[in-house]
């Protein structure tokens, strides 16, 4: 089966459709921006784990991030290398499973580290222990995202760092971008520099985390490799690592959803969809932001909400029985109707890890559409997969 991809056409049920050609496309650009600055560039979990693709990353990349048992296994057991984790808690009921399936193991305080090296090292004794660093500086603008405000829970300052480092802690991971420019890690650098620079001599390895969303297209990549050749040519044993997320997912495919209603109350019209915003779009209500629509215009002239019909604007709302699953407002080039597909963009990254089955909606498929334009589903959800997390 062939679908156009500008209109989805044919397809009449809801569907996250993940694009091969721009998968590979940003896959791409990460390994050169890697091989340019001689770094390692891995895949964090959170934002991407759509697991029947693995084979495709394999073929650009060599290594995973996980924060959680369940992605180290994912990374050990799926994509058949162990993981670079990290948590703010590990437990002593997983900690041995997790350094099993873990080749780097960062831990977010000294009291994890003591109270879990010796059991990481038993399960295994290859592991490479990190201390999470935290720099007391990020532009991130959106608390939710930010790990550096006061009073954060993650990471050891420089303050609380003693002269010589335990010996068996080889590297730092640090983590304050969340989908920034080059030009924002050049100013966090200097932060991270200031504060720990005279540890460095000390570790093998440094993991700048991820949040550098060096696909998209205004990023500037040429500096990005500038930064990372020049803290080579400063700390020259230091291997170097990111974790992006959402450069690996960035704008490799849409939520397709249909239209099966439109209601109208104080004139305003609510084009009610066979999917959910905090079902199945959860980041639009966390972050909040809104989701480009295909083919239409956000709306916040109050004029035109006000005149809905005039307009052809709509607000759209979801299927769940939340009051709040809805938002608005978008313009269409015309009047909608049952059956209309609604095509929400760039939702593969963060999206797809997120959704959960409140209220037991039917879950929107996972496919891919191969390059030579073949549409094949990954995972149909059924009825099972919501009774097996009620169990």
């Amino acid at each position: 089966m062939k679908l156009n991809l500008n209109t989805f056409d044919g397809l009449h049920k809801p569907c996250y459709i993940l694009e091969e050609a721009r998968l590979r496309h940003n896959l791409d650009i990460i390994k050169s921006v890697a091989d340019r600055a001689n770094v390692e560039i891995i895949l964090a979990f959170k934002a991407y784990a759509l697991w029947k693709t693995f084979p495709i990353f394999r073929e650009y990349i060599d290594a995973t991030t996980a924060s959680s048992l369940y992605e180290a296994r994912l990374a050990y057991e799926k994509f058949g290398q162990k993981a670079h984790t990290y948590s703010p808690a590990y437990t002593d009921y997983e900690i041995e499973d997790i350094a099993k399936c873990s080749s780097h193991l960062t831990f977010n305080s000294f009291t994890q580290y003591a109270n879990y090296r010796e059991l990481a090292k038993k399960a295994n004794p290859d592991i490479s222990f990190g201390l999470r660093i935290n720099p007391e500086y990020s532009e991130i603008e959106t608390d939710l995202y930010n790990p550096c405000s006061p009073g954060t829970r993650f990471g050891v300052s420089s303050d609380k760092l003693p002269d010589v480092l335990p010996f068996d802690i080889e590297g730092f991971h640090c983590h304050c971008h969340c989908e920034s420019g080059a030009e924002v890690f050049e100013r966090t650098l200097k932060h991270i520099e200031d504060r720990f620079s005279r540890w460095f001599d000390q570790i093998k390895w440094i993991n700048f985390g991820g949040g550098h969303l060096m696909t998209r297209k205004d990023y500037n990549i040429p500096l990005l490799i500038n930064i990372l050749n020049k803290f080579h040519e400063r700390y020259p044993s230091l291997k170097v690592i990111l974790e992006p997320g959402s450069a690996f997912g960035w704008q490799t495919g849409p939520l397709v959803s249909q239209v099966v209603d439109v209601v109208e109350d104080h004139g305003i019209k609510t084009a009610i969809l066979n999917v959910s915003f905090t079902c199945h779009m959860p980041d639009c209500l966390e972050m909040p932001y809104m989701p480009a629509v295909r083919n239409a215009e956000i709306v916040d002239d109050k004029d035109k909400i006000k005149s809905c019909r005039e307009y052809n604007v709509y607000r759209l709302g979801g299927n769940s029985c939340l009051s709040g699953d809805f938002m608005g407002y978008w313009r269409f080039p015309k009047e909608l109707q049952v059956g209309d597909n609604i095509i929400f963009e760039d939702m593969l990254h963060y999206t797809t890890v997120k959704t959960n089955m409140f209220n037991g909606i039917t879950h929107p498929s996972i496919a891919i559409v191969h390059v030579d334009g073949e549409f094949e589903i990954l995972k149909k959800f059924e009825f099972e997969d919501y009774l097996n997390r009620m169990n």
